[in-house]
């Protein structure tokens, strides 16, 4: 056997050796990486529907819910609440809903699937702020003439009407959004999910 073909067992062992503690040590150094690239747990959870009972909602009430971080609102809405909406039409900003701030079936007088349960995001869309402490089921002394009950944002001053949406001349260039949402049964809610698939 000539020089050149001579194998030398132990560098070729080295070299193996070598290759094989680095592959391990790129594989070990990979998989924190790649795993941190995937949603946690609790990510996963802050962006999945939310089922709600509505069981005990009473007519004039409001309940507040979390879904992806953000309040929620559920209100019962009275037959003399409903009769309000098309009263304020000309008052308000986006009366017919075109500006697309709910799903398709939401896009309607009322903004809601069943006239008397409103599901709507607390949240103002003018810079961000939650007017649903200053939710009001009716007339009150000091708000426009126009007001009929709804929502004040304390930050600016944008009032929206007990469908969510925004009174003209405000902060607040949008109605709030209803977000997509679904009815398992005529106590449950499902937020965040529904069979059109919007």
């Amino acid at each position: 056997m000539s020089k050149e073909n001579k194998v030398d067992c132990g560098r070729r062992r080295l070299l193996v050796a070598t290759a094989a503690v680095g592959g391990v040590g790129a594989v070990a150094t990979l998989v924190p990486f790649v795993s941190s690239m995937l949603p946690s747990e609790r990510a996963k959870a802050a962006g999945a529907p939310v089922e709600v009972d509505i069981s005990k909602l009473e007519p004039g009430q409001m309940m507040t819910v979390e879904w992806r971080g953000k309040p929620v609102w559920i209100i019962n809405r009275t037959k003399e609440m409903l009769a309000t909406l098309p009263k304020l039409d000309g008052a308000v900003l986006d009366p017919k809903s075109e500006k697309p701030q709910q799903p398709t079936y939401c896009t309607n007088e009322h903004r809601s699937i069943k006239p008397e349960y409103l599901v709507a995001i607390g949240i103002c869309t003018h810079l961000g702020c939650s007017p649903g402490s200053k939710f009001k089921s009716g007339t009150e002394e000091g708000m426009p003439g126009e007001w009929l009950g709804g929502f004040l944002c304390p930050c600016h001053g944008s009032t929206f009407d007990l469908a969510g949406r925004v009174f003209k001349s405000k902060p607040a260039p949008l109605n709030l959004e209803v977000p997509p949402h679904m009815y398992l049964s005529d106590t449950r809610l499902m937020i965040g999910e529904d069979k059109k698939g919007a």
